[in-house]
């Protein structure tokens, strides 16, 4: 069977064309670390025909879509609470237990369990170094 038309010129190139850079796009999202490697992606190729009138001239437009694996899921924990008006609030969990407070290991400040500075610690100071 004659090829009716070559797929590397079709359209001044641009089928190739638009192939390459859907694959590349896929590619990229294959190496980026945030997605999930195992998930599939896929690569659309869509070549439309209509005919004028008289039949006798085919009008083909080409496009190229891929479909890309989303970015993982990334989590967080909120603190649920109430502000001074009794409207609720929330802000992000630092230190990994509510109300735990936790020490900043570039600065060596304590922050609260939402990563503020505190200011004082009530209560007795306990010495911790050991001899």
């Amino acid at each position: 069977m004659k090829n009716i038309i070559d797929l590397n010129t079709f359209a001044d190139g641009a089928l190739v064309e638009r192939t390459n850079v859907e694959l590349q796009k896929i590619l990229e999202n294959i190496a980026d670390p945030n997605t999930d490697p195992k998930k599939k992606r896929t690569l659309t190729i869509t070549i439309s025909l209509a005919a004028d009138d008289n039949r006798d001239v085919v009008l083909t437009s080409v496009v190229a879509k891929s479909k890309l694996a989303p970015a993982k899921d990334i989590q967080a924990k909120l603190i649920m609470d109430l502000d001074n008006n009794g409207k609720v609030t929330g802000a992000e969990l630092k230190s990994g237990v509510k109300g735990q407070m936790f020490m900043d290991v570039e600065t060596g400040e304590v922050l609260d369990d939402t990563g503020s500075k505190v200011e004082t610690i009530e209560g007795k100071i306990i010495n911790l170094k050991t001899n």
